[in-house]
């Protein structure tokens, strides 16, 4: 599962990352985004062959659903099944996107009611990609919603201890064909949906801020030590 992550970027970096050469996106670095939140996404123009950046509201809102609230039980799809589900089965044949990001949490049970979280980043710091889809919905009164989920796979080594999901996370390489419009078959981007190598990542626990969507500053992600009397991952 995907419930937390961070963007610590501006624009400027946002445009570079995905090749993007003009937007007009209003975003500010965020270190505890959470569901319902809105969030920056990466498209491929339908009708150019150009990247475009925007803010969709994350927890996917399908657009036959009746009323909004069914979008904060979508911030995550699994990959496995998404194309045979109601939800996402349309989304992932024309409605496929990229969630940037430079972090996301995870917590490691300890238990009966104690977690410790922890942020993952790339080893270089590095912006990276979030397999998401989209779509778009109206309410009774005509306005529009696009939203968004991230596509979750089984856990790589450096996951496997903490939870039984992790976000798919695209190389860059990959994401012409993630985001080809033109690509309509689920089957020609099933193989995409793998977890990244463990190698490429890093992780280190963080303080007890993060639990709270109140909190998002630099020190939701800052690396914390932990004691002795604290089971941890790296004994």
């Amino acid at each position: 599962m995907c419930g937390r992550y961070r963007l610590a970027r501006n624009v400027y970096e946002l445009m570079e990352h995905f090749g993007v050469e003009e937007s007009d996106l209003n975003w500010e670095p965020h270190y505890n985004i959470a569901p319902t939140q809105e969030v920056v996404t990466v498209r491929q123009n339908a009708r150019e062959p150009r990247r475009e950046l925007s803010l969709m509201r994350w927890g996917l809102i399908p657009y036959w659903a009746q009323d909004i609230s069914i979008g904060a039980k979508a911030i995550n799809a699994v990959s496995e099944t998404a194309a045979s589900k109601p939800a996402f089965r349309e989304a992932i044949r024309r409605r496929r996107c990229l969630l940037a990001a430079d972090g996301f949490y995870e917590w490691q049970k300890l238990g009966a009611k104690q977690k410790q979280p922890y942020i993952f980043t790339m080893q270089d710091g590095s912006i990276f990609s979030l397999a998401g889809l989209g779509d778009r919905w109206k309410d009774a009164q005509g306005n529009r919603i696009e939203s968004c989920t991230v596509l979750t796979t089984t856990p790589n080594a450096l996951l496997a201890g903490i939870h039984d999901r992790m976000p798919v996370i695209l190389k860059p390489e990959d994401y012409d064909l993630w985001l080809d419009p033109g690509v309509t078959d689920p089957a020609k981007v099933a193989g995409l949906l793998q977890p990244i190598d463990a190698r490429l990542l890093q992780k280190y626990p963080v303080s007890s801020r993060v639990n709270s969507v109140k909190n998002d500053d630099p020190a939701c992600a800052e690396r914390i030590e932990i004691s002795e009397a604290t089971p941890s991952l790296f004994g």
